[in-house]
């Protein structure tokens, strides 16, 4: 009964904030819902007129329960707030799985209960990796902090790879292409897909730490704290604010002393380089030029100090952004919103070459 409570509540926020998502994330996030829902691996297309039937049958539930709000889940002897971590798990009991929430891109409300696999300190960060997912909304982000435990889901995060693996082939990125190769699934220029998915479980177990790392960078640094953030994105949702916000916070968490490139580097994980410069893409791509022309030069020298140059550039770079942010953040209690758009737009957008709209 519990998980069917908090299911509710995974549909409620789907009803009430799908349309954040742009058409194609939107079909991509359905897709990837109905397999879950189905039990269908990350490689396997539906039909697509069950896929459609389904989604029109989502969208008319979706329209049902929008204007309901999040129920409490009932507990042994009183309800419980669905935002309550500690009494949702105690209610769920000793049987080996866990219960989130959090918040996602613009504020969406993220549910979960999963299995758990593991427990493990990094950087004398508890990180908890997740399997089986009893229960999940559409966002359903992989990795995520969650009371100062840094919370992996490895079913999301495997959907997560294997569609960036499909998308981003076909764009004969090359640091993409070198990645694969060094798993030995190009040949004669192209993607084996059996290989790829025969290894692919080894490749997420392989890479995982990649986006652990950041969630450790994100959790460490304490210039652009949570709380501004959320506020940010509270008072100025889905805007370029937010998306700029978003990638200087990323970026901070990747390029931190004992962040994502950090532990690259210390390793020497030639894979999980490739794969991070494949995954930079829109503004953390603008945030962080330096590592792309570093990039072309490692290739032929394989020089790691250069990769270090470059990630303490960066790091020093979006600290002084993170700081105009926070001195920002200061007005809001005093300045209309805009007056506070003028104070971004000119301390931080326009450094970037980019304005607010019109």
């Amino acid at each position: 009964m519990l998980l069917k409570e908090i299911q509710l509540n995974c549909d409620i926020s789907d009803a009430k904030d799908h349309g954040i998502y742009s058409m194609c994330s939107m079909v991509l996030k359905l897709r990837n819902l109905y397999k879950w829902e189905q039990n269908i691996q990350p490689w396997s297309e539906p039909e697509s007129a069950d896929l459609l039937d389904w989604i029109e049958a989502k969208e008319n539930y979706w329209a049902t329960i929008a204007d309901k709000s999040f129920s409490p889940l009932r507990g042994q002897d009183q309800n419980i707030s669905p935002d309550n971590l500690d009494e949702v798990n105690n209610a769920l009991g000793n049987n080996g799985l866990l219960y989130g929430a959090g918040y996602g891109r613009s504020m969406k409300a993220i549910f979960f209960v999963a299995e758990k696999l593991e427990q493990q300190v990094i950087e004398g960060c508890p990180v908890i990796i997740l399997g089986k997912e009893r229960v999940r909304e559409m966002a359903s982000p992989f990795a995520m902090v969650q009371d100062g435990v840094i919370i992996v889901r490895k079913e999301a995060l495997r959907f997560f790879l294997w569609d960036q693996v499909q998308e981003l082939r076909s764009s004969c990125r090359s640091s993409f292409r070198h990645a694969l190769t060094s798993y030995g699934l190009i040949s004669d220029g192209t993607l084996d897909q059996q290989l790829f998915k025969s290894s692919f479980d080894t490749i997420v177990e392989e890479e995982m730490n990649l986006f652990i790392y950041h969630e450790v960078g994100e959790l460490l640094q304490q210039t652009f704290d949570t709380a501004t953030f959320q506020t940010i994105i509270s008072r100025f949702p889905s805007s370029i604010l937010e998306f700029v916000c978003r990638a200087i916070k990323d970026i901070l968490a990747d390029t931190h002393p004992r962040g994502l490139l950090a532990y690259v580097i210390r390793e020497q994980r030639e894979s999980s380089l490739s794969l991070y410069i494949g995954f930079l893409d829109g503004l953390r791509k603008k945030l962080f030029p330096e590592i792309f022309e570093t990039w072309k030069l490692f290739i032929e020298q394989k020089d790691w100090q250069q990769i270090e140059l470059a990630r303490q550039a960066c790091w020093e770079k979006n600290l002084q952004f993170a700081e105009k942010i926070m001195h920002i953040s200061q007005m809001f209690d005093t300045y209309h919103d805009d007056q506070v758009l003028s104070e971004f737009n000119s301390q931080l957008l326009r450094p970037l070459d980019l304005e607010l709209p019109k």
